[in-house]
């Protein structure tokens, strides 16, 4: 017989959905405008649930029991102009299962906070520093966001290169301590997509790799080539 982990899976008849046990950053570049978030984790497809971004707004990753309403709800809110806190308070105060929820955000104006419902599975936490937050659960421990942060603090070349170096720097600490599936990276700019026509500069996804940050990486390395940034 199959166990239901979650009220709202029980309620609905469906099985509940695996948990997004995973490592993420949100960060801004406010010398190029560029917003973007890089997420790693033992989860198939990861980049179909973690990363949101709007041009000229701000990025959301929600992940844990991930709430996928958290990245359109808080792009909204923060258009709106309420800070990242702000958004975090809002979206967790309506929602019954906050206690399961993770979420990092930040503001294109740099503001950042993270979120960490004491629900979420050890070892879970975030650190929310200037331009950028990074969080995870199921995770080797602590070490892995503290190396994240430094990381990226560190961390030289485009906001693409600094957000993987950002994951690498997870990995090598301990990453997820289930193991590695899939990567994904998504920056927004305004008029930098494809031809001009839309903001998504770089959406990049490894669904089911052994290596997917290196995977990513080398993804990245091409689409850098292809697509430089405007001139």
């Amino acid at each position: 017989m199959l166990l239901c982990l979650f009220a709202a899976g029980c309620a609905t008849g469906r099985p509940a959905p695996p948990t997004v046990a995973t490592f993420s950053i949100v960060a801004v570049d406010k010398t190029t405008g560029e917003i973007g978030v890089a997420v790693q984790s033992k989860f198939i497809a990861v980049g179909s649930v973690v990363p949101w971004a709007k041009a000229g707004v701000g990025a959301v990753a929600t992940q844990a029991w991930a709430n996928t309403s958290y990245g359109p709800r808080g792009l909204k809110l923060l258009e709106d102009g309420l800070t990242p806190q702000q958004v975090i308070d809002k979206l967790t105060a309506a929602d019954e299962n906050r206690t399961e929820r993770q979420v990092g955000i930040v503001s294109a104006d740099g503001k950042s906070a993270t979120y960490i419902g004491h629900g979420c599975f050890d070892w879970a936490g975030g650190i929310a520093g200037d331009g950028y937050a990074v969080q995870g659960n199921i995770l080797a421990g602590e070490a892995v966001t503290k190396a994240m942060a430094e990381a990226y603090e560190k961390a030289e070349g485009d906001l693409g290169d600094r957000l993987i170096t950002a994951l690498e720097a997870g990995q090598t600490a301990g990453g997820d301590k289930r193991g590695r599936q899939s990567a994904a990276l998504l920056i927004v700019h305004e008029g930098w997509g494809y031809s001009g026509f839309n903001d998504r500069y770089r959406d990049l996804r490894v669904d089911d790799h052994p290596e997917p940050i290196k995977e990513l990486r080398r993804i990245y390395a091409i689409h850098k080539k292809v697509f430089p940034p405007p001139q």
